[in-house]
């Protein structure tokens, strides 16, 4: 058996001997959809709302966000207050999008205990 050679820093592995995925994390293998938005942007909200009416997947700064998770996220976002909004607006978007999920799991286990 062959010893696995080890890669050179900087240098992408050659692609027969990779997935296709990892390219896909390259900056020059980026879609032209792929949606970026840093901490306190409120366009992200704009984009979950994308994702939603084309029922369709996106990325968004570099994370896969899946139908269900946009459309958690968007059911919680119109339901805060506008303090509560602006409070998970400085996070970054994955942790916006976490924080919604867990507060959308907490409301259904209550209503499923009741």
């Amino acid at each position: 058996m062959r010893p696995a050679r080890r890669r050179r820093p900087g240098v992408p592995p050659r692609v027969e001997s990779t997935c296709e995925d990892f390219y896909t994390l390259l900056p020059e293998a980026q879609r032209p959809d792929d949606a970026n938005h840093p901490p306190g942007d409120p366009t992200l909200i704009d984009t979950l709302r994308r994702i939603v009416a084309n029922r369709q997947h996106a990325k968004i700064d570099g994370v896969l966000v899946d139908l269900w998770s946009a459309s958690v996220t968007v059911l919680i976002w119109d339901q805060l207050r506008d303090d509560k909004r602006q409070r998970l607006l400085r996070l970054p978007s994955h942790e916006l999008i976490l924080r919604c999920i867990a507060i959308y799991t907490r409301v259904t286990a209550t209503k499923d205990h009741q």
